[in-house]
């Protein structure tokens, strides 16, 4: 363990512990852009920067770990002034759209500067312009928005070991992007979307869906896999536009793809809303199928064979289903035996109906052919 003086505070953390950290811990602020609490230090904004006596330049608090009495200062006139300062130098090569933009109200760099006051940039000069394409579906990449923080870049290196982007050339000319600038084509996952501080990148699906103040957040589970990761459905007018997740559940705040961008099926106007039977069978006239069915939803309308080579379905009540299921699997039980029956159950069940399905199957039908979707 380590002792050290923090703005006059006494705080003892672990070796190995950096400034930045323990500051926290005495819950004294210090400004930050690209440190991530899950990443390595980076130390590329300077926005951190602190006094550590003995030290004649201020150093990054982010990257310097703690010693045995030393002491630090994390506010002075001239600390403040060298952040403002490297506030404005990176806003000197950002676009001016706050109105527009998709992260206005949750971007750290809108929030540092409100905070310092920045209202006019004195720094004027050549700013960085990029076309904007990218035709994957799910990521929006603004890279004139990018401050080159390197959170996108570690958290697909570090934490997805995947590596599908990268810094390249340099100097004024640094950008981050795919090898040889191509298209994004990776698995999608978004985790660069949910580290980036400003709105270089945002979720195709999110565009013009609405802001912080304008919804609610629902926390939930995931719907998919048998991981159960908690996430935080974002709720615009009874409907969800967006899908994020917070650092303090089981899954850390990551999510996949699925997870992340599928949300659709929910106010899908495909989704399944009544018990279907299935009225024809394969060979059946038109004519016949068109007497005895009502209208049908689209997604049952020939299904994936066209209207002569598919089954037909017809709506019907919860109670007229269940009875029908339960005739079916009582003759093909007495007609072939329990185990020419297998059961399919979801992830997107709960535990316990997971847990009643399974003892329907074995203690009802009879048999151990039951097998579930709940993997990754």
């Amino acid at each position: 363990m380590v002792t050290l003086t923090i703005d006059g505070q006494k705080v003892t953390v672990r070796k190995l512990t950096t400034i930045l950290d323990a500051a926290q811990k005495l819950d004294i602020p210090i400004p930050t852009l690209c440190h991530h609490p899950d990443l390595l230090p980076f130390g590329g904004c300077r926005m951190c920067v602190v006094e550590v006596a003995g030290i004649k330049k201020p150093v990054t608090s982010c990257t310097t770990f703690v010693k045995e009495g030393m002491e630090v200062i994390t506010t002075s006139p001239s600390l403040e002034n060298l952040r403002r300062t490297n506030l404005e130098l990176i806003l000197s090569d950002h676009p001016n759209d706050c109105m527009v933009c998709e992260r206005a109200g949750d971007c750290k760099l809108q929030e540092l500067a409100y905070f310092y006051g920045i209202r006019e940039n004195r720094f004027l000069g050549e700013r960085r312009m990029y076309a904007k394409e990218d035709l994957n579906p799910f990521l929006a990449r603004d890279m004139e928005k990018c401050i080159l923080c390197g959170q996108c870049v570690r958290v697909c290196d570090e934490i997805q070991g995947v590596g599908a982007i990268d810094f390249s050339y340099r100097g004024f000319r640094t950008k981050i992007c795919p090898p040889y600038e191509r298209d994004l084509d990776c698995e999608f996952c978004g985790q660069c979307v949910a580290v980036c501080p400003t709105g270089a990148l945002t979720g195709r699906s999110w565009t013009h869906q609405g802001r912080l103040i304008e919804i609610n957040e629902v926390e939930t589970i995931c719907p998919y896999c048998g991981c159960g990761c908690n996430i935080t459905l974002h709720v615009k007018r009874n409907e969800v536009i967006r899908v994020t997740s917070k650092r303090d559940t089981i899954n850390e705040g990551w999510l996949c793809a699925k997870g992340r961008f599928g949300y659709g099926f929910i106010n899908s106007p495909d989704r399944l809303t009544k018990p279907l039977i299935r009225i024809a069978q394969k060979g059946s006239s038109v004519a016949d199928i068109k007497e005895t069915t009502p209208p049908l939803p689209p997604f049952t309308k020939g299904g994936r064979g066209g209207i002569n080579n598919a089954s037909l379905f017809k709506e019907v009540t919860w109670d007229e289903a269940l009875e029908y299921v339960s005739k079916r699997l009582k003759e093909i039980k007495e007609k072939h035996g329990a185990d020419s029956i297998g059961g399919l159950s979801s992830a997107r069940c709960t535990s316990e109906e997971n847990f009643l399905f399974q003892k329907f199957m074995r203690a009802v039908i009879g048999t151990n052919n039951i097998d579930h979707c709940a993997r990754y």
